[in-house]
């Protein structure tokens, strides 16, 4: 149970007494909201169906047998075996004979003890899928309740997977929203959470008071609208970024609260205009911002409070000389942004470096970059 990949990311009871379908609808009903493995719920249909068929074997053999022994009506041979089989033992339509004495011994003995494995294999997916769902229920409210600093993923469809697959290479937290089961199949590892987004007390129980950005990925402007507009009342500094379908939608979604709007089917038609005009051009880009790309990546870095970087030049911090790694740009707080800056350009707190270059040595720049105390 998430586009552009960095763009995202460019900011921060009751059962009735005895009856068999009843019961068995109950059974299925609520094995699919507790399965959401396919492979498992395959499984548990496949043992109903054996049940199933035990069961009419059953009856049909009781049924045909008082028919061929007794003589009777297939109403009072139905009758008789239904009552003998649940063991009822309302009354007897007729007195039967020896051999239908011995027949209804025999009819005790196998079919009473295949009705009770039924019942008994019944009982047992009830009981297992309904703790499950308690303990995993809660479970998943403690792992929510742990969550700080996240992003909350509205939406699972391709768009939602594809988000979610780049965060979690990055090891990004994050925690997926999601409405409709089927979706969320083959999600096993993804913090998801089956609900609707458009409703504040699902983002509340996300942790959207802690989190750091939220990402609307839902079918419709409109739901994405109402998203953006719960999501900016309940975390008025949230860093959110919602998907455009129509035009005219990005506006508004502007107004009312969303950080930046990405329009898919524009930025794909850039892509793919760009793609024929300077293709190399993107060839290197998508390159170096492929995540788990080793040789390659393209970064940004903060600059905070207490770094050792503060006040120094891009010659004296040996970001270029030393490591190999080029600034691209240098964002500043003020929002300036300076492309292909100097080596006499000075580095201050608050300031965002776009860095190019292995990870591995990145990786050291942003060390670099934390304040003192920051990974202790």
């Amino acid at each position: 149970m998430l586009l552009p990949d960095r763009e995202l990311l460019d900011g921060p009871s009751h059962l009735c007494s005895v009856n068999p379908l009843f019961f068995l609808r109950y059974i299925v009903y609520n094995q699919e909201e507790i399965i959401r493995n396919r492979g498992k719920m395959k499984e548990f249909r496949r043992r109903i169906i054996q049940v199933l068929l035990l069961i009419s074997l059953m009856i049909a053999f009781g049924t045909a047998g008082y028919m061929v022994i007794e003589g009777w009506n297939f109403l009072d041979s139905l009758y008789m075996t239904v009552t003998t089989l649940t063991t009822v033992g309302y009354r007897e339509v007729h007195e039967p004979s020896s051999r239908g004495m011995v027949f209804t011994i025999v009819l005790i003995v196998s079919g009473v003890g295949t009705v009770l494995y039924a019942l008994t294999i019944g009982a047992r997916v009830i009981i297992e899928g309904e703790l499950r769902e308690i303990f995993g229920r809660k479970k998943l409210e403690k792992m929510l309740r742990e969550l700080s600093g996240h992003y909350i993923i509205c939406g699972y469809g391709r768009m939602g997977k594809i988000i979610a697959r780049e965060l979690r290479e990055e090891k990004v937290k994050f925690v997926v929203i999601e409405k409709d089961p089927e979706a969320l199949d083959g999600a096993e590892g993804t913090l998801a959470l089956k609900g609707d987004a458009t409703h504040d007390e699902v983002l509340k129980e996300t942790g959207i008071h802690k989190a750091r950005g939220l990402i609307s990925v839902l079918p419709t402007d409109a739901e994405n609208l109402f998203v953006v507009l719960s999501a900016r009342v309940l975390n008025p500094n949230l860093f959110i970024v919602a998907r455009a379908i129509e035009e005219g939608s990005e506006q508004k979604l502007l107004r009312a609260g969303a950080t930046k709007v990405v329009s898919p089917y524009h930025i794909g038609g850039l892509r793919m205009a760009h793609t024929v005009l300077k293709p190399t051009v993107v060839d290197f880009l998508e390159f170096a911002t492929r995540s788990g790309n080793l040789e390659l990546q393209m970064e940004e870095i903060q600059i905070q409070e207490g770094s050792s970087l503060i006040g120094l030049t891009l010659e004296e911090c040996g970001i270029g000389k030393e490591l190999g790694v080029i600034i691209v740009a240098i964002k500043q707080q003020t929002g300036e942004t300076r492309f292909n800056p100097t080596f006499r350009s000075t580095v201050r707190v608050g300031d965002t470096l776009i860095a190019l270059g292995e990870r591995s040595r990145l990786e050291s720049v942003e060390e670099m970059a934390k304040g003192k105390g920051a990974g202790s």
